[in-house]
């Protein structure tokens, strides 16, 4: 009977310690915002992504504003906010619109004004700036990445590896950190470069989840002409 009271002694010390502790390590996940955290500003830091234009042209001919015309070669994407544990926040205020003055900077970086008011409304309104001050932020992102000479515009359709249009971009910008850069690829097609970015716009090493998705093996680098 003793060893029993005992027994029944230690269990309820137990429970009692739970239930002090839970409501700290509660606390401590609550602190940091999960994947699809809708709280504009928190965040850790931006991705910085560039589309290769020619070949989302080739199966988005009917977007005339990007596609109307040829010549272009890496575009703004978006600014992203980001997770250092993956994930990121979105759509942290539904429906906010674009003033005037905000949409006019914008039409300056983005090549249509449908992509402009998506990456705003998705992405754009969870980094804690207004519109104005968001796009003009993006525009700063975009002068800190040099883009290779040799994706100025190519008039050919090139092949390379994924691990050498890494390293023309790292040899363009010197202090870019070895993981600090992804490439993305559709159906054996550049599709898109990713630079991270500290809050302040300094290179930095990519947090989880950001990372290359092409295929081993040459991909196609879509001529521009």
């Amino acid at each position: 009977m003793r060893n029993l009271h005992a027994g029944r002694y230690a269990w309820s010390s137990l429970a009692l310690m739970l239930c002090l502790v839970c409501p700290v390590t509660d606390a401590r996940h609550r602190h940091r915002p999960d994947s699809d955290s809708t709280v504009s500003g928190q965040f850790d830091y931006y991705v910085l992504t560039l589309s290769w234009s020619p070949t989302y042209c080739l199966t988005h001919q009917e977007d005339r504003a990007q596609c109307g015309r040829k010549g272009f070669g890496f575009l703004l994407h978006g600014l992203w906010p980001q997770f250092d544990s993956g994930g990121y926040p979105q759509n942290c205020a539904p429906g906010t619109g674009l003033p005037a003055q905000a949409a006019l900077i914008g039409r300056t970086l983005y090549p249509s004004p449908k992509l402009m008011e998506h990456e705003w409304e998705r992405h754009g309104t969870c980094s804690g700036l207004d519109a104005t001050t968001y796009f003009r932020t993006a525009d700063k992102a975009l002068g800190k990445v040099r883009i290779p000479a040799m994706f100025e515009a190519p008039r050919t359709t090139q092949a390379l590896d994924s691990s050498q249009i890494l390293a023309e971009f790292r040899k363009a910008n010197p202090d870019l950190p070895e993981d600090g850069i992804t490439v993305a690829c559709g159906r054996g097609r550049l599709s898109e470069v990713r630079v991270c970015l500290t809050r302040d716009l300094s290179f930095r090493s990519c947090g989880r989840g950001v990372r290359n998705s092409c295929p081993a093996g040459p991909v196609q680098i879509q001529s521009s002409r």
